[in-house]
């Protein structure tokens, strides 16, 4: 009997080690392939990265806390990793798919994903993030959804539709990357924009008169901010990156690089055709392309002048931005509302401020964070740290202030910070450019944004009740945005520029969160398949 007893909890302590990161929760399996293939979203023929045939790439659909097994076959001729924006992976900087923390998919291997979308809903994205694969598609719409008992703050809508959207180029990336970043030169202009990979009024979304529609708008665009608009529709903004939002209604609604927004429209006009307008913002020539809103039965086009946006108008949209509120009666993943959680109550550990800059380092344009460009190192970080491989890189390699001066310097950049820390980040732009920035592994929230120098005092306009909780935010020219965040996620995440010729140029860096336990309850071990490569080939892997 004792025999038993003890065989039953050995049993038991087995199954625990074996599934009890996951639970019970459901799984949904994925096989991708990844190919290149001709595609014409400008109307010029281009090489094209396709996933199952696909540009853009096949829909993503989850439900909170959900598993998601991909797999994913690399048939390109050189190396290949995805990313997944806005999405945590608690515990799981293993499969972040950033070069800092994963090896790439060599040319005729594959690589499985997997992802567990621990307490998290809303609309997000993935994408390539390798060798400026991201100018030539890989990327698709991610979307997360309520538990049936968890109440959403609005009536379900008659159709959920997913709208990427950005800027693009005639030039192949591998042109790009080579003789433009690798160079040392800008990027030209973006040869136009595109709604679902394609050009004007070159795709549709079909609806029926009196019925409210769900439309999660993306900008995965490489150097532009958009703006989005319905001509003669409302759009109630009702989710942000995974937070219930106050549903405030708006003309149209400022995207910026990386950002993701979902917005209810009722289609509510007369029946016939209408322009969805996506156009360019803070750019020296306007980009517009569009879409058809088509109402069921309609017999007639799209007609009369596109709706206006605007423009250069930094007031505006910074406007806009405040407005953008937390919904605090709103359930998020977790049956409790979300003002719950009283951010503004909490003291930061310390503030950190990272100023983006443009400098010039051995006669190539380069950018930088707190002067240092970062250089990708020839192992992930994340197989260094956990193989204790010395050389790669060393803690405190990026100051946590700006030095001043224009000048800066080439470095594997990682910044040290300790588990369960609230910190607290100022973004300081002085370029005449506006900022995108983004935290891989967290949401964070927007505390405050405004012109000129950030000081102490500014913390006085700080929104400490009800701001939004995001995992991007943008900083406008000559001006800083000021977020704070817990610390609650082990592991080694990018913190960079989503415009993508800045980060392939150094504007970026990895942010070492750390907890001395070494426990599986902060962090989940290396995966038993975990690609090795650089100074980690030929280390062992520990099996799940």
């Amino acid at each position: 009997m004792r025999e038993c007893i003890i065989l039953y909890f050995f049993i038991a302590w087995v199954l625990v080690l074996v599934h009890g990161v996951n639970g019970e929760d459901p799984y949904r399996f994925f096989t991708w392939k990844i190919t290149y293939g001709d595609i014409y979203p400008l109307g010029v023929k281009q090489q094209g990265i396709l996933i199952n045939g696909q540009f853009p790439g096949p829909q993503i659909d989850a439900v909170t806390n959900e598993n998601l097994v991909i797999n994913v076959f690399n048939y390109l001729r050189e190396p290949f990793l995805l990313s997944w924006d806005g999405i945590q992976q608690r515990r799981n900087s293993w499969q972040d798919g950033m070069y800092g923390t994963n090896c790439p998919i060599l040319p005729g291997k594959n690589f499985t994903y997997n992802i567990q979308v621990k307490d998290q809903i809303g609309s997000f994205f993935y994408f390539p993030s390798f060798l400026f694969h991201k100018a030539a598609g890989g990327f698709g719409g991610i979307r997360i959804w309520s538990r049936p008992k968890i109440p959403v703050p609005f009536p379900n809508p008659a159709g959920d539709f997913t709208v990427l959207a950005g800027d693009w180029f005639k030039t192949n990336h591998y042109i790009l990357r080579r003789y433009f970043l690798e160079s040392g030169r800008n990027l030209p202009l973006p040869d136009g924009l595109l709604i679902n990979g394609r050009g004007w009024n070159g795709y549709t979304f079909t609806v029926e008169q009196g019925r409210t529609y769900r439309f999660r708008i993306s900008n995965v665009g490489l150097t532009t901010s958009i703006n989005f608009r319905i001509q003669g529709h409302n759009l109630k903004l009702v989710e942000v990156e995974g937070s219930h939002t106050l549903q405030n209604t708006y003309d149209s609604l400022d995207v910026h690089l990386g950002q993701s927004y979902s917005v209810l429209v009722t289609a509510d006009q007369p029946v016939q055709d209408y322009y969805v307008v996506v156009s360019s913002r803070f750019t020296t020539k306007v980009l517009t392309t569009t879409a058809v809103l088509h109402y069921s039965y309609s017999q007639k086009g799209v007609s009369g002048p596109i709706p206006w946006g605007p423009t250069n108008e930094v007031a505006w949209s910074l406007n806009q931005a405040r407005s953008i509120r937390w919904n605090l009666t709103a359930s998020g993943p977790r049956p409790n509302p979300q003002g719950s959680y009283h951010y503004g109550m909490i003291k930061p550990a310390r503030t950190i401020m990272l100023a983006n800059s443009a400098p010039y380092i051995n006669g190539k344009q380069r950018y930088a964070v707190n002067g240092v460009s970062y250089v990708p190192p020839d192992t992930p970080l994340k197989l260094a740290d956990y193989f204790n491989i010395p050389g790669v890189f060393n803690l405190g390699s990026i100051p946590t202030n700006p030095p001043g001066g224009n000048g800066g310097y080439l470095q594997t950049s990682v910044m040290s910070a300790n588990f369960r820390e609230f910190v607290e980040i100022v973004f300081q732009n002085w370029e005449d450019s506006v900022q995108s920035w983004h935290i891989d592994g967290y949401s964070f929230f927007v505390l405050g944004m405004d012109g000129g120098q950030w000081t102490q005092a500014s913390r006085a306009r700080y929104n400490l009740r009800d701001t939004v909780a995001r995992s991007t935010v943008q900083v406008y020219p000559r001006a800083w945005t000021a977020i704070s965040v817990a610390l609650d996620n082990v592991g080694m995440w990018n913190v960079r520029s989503q415009n993508w010729g800045r980060q392939y140029l150094g504007q970026q860096f990895y942010l070492r969160v750390y907890s001395p336990a070494h426990s599986w309850r902060d962090e989940l071990p290396i995966p038993r398949n975990a690609m090795l490569c650089g100074r980690a080939r030929g280390h062992r892997t520990r099996p799940l």
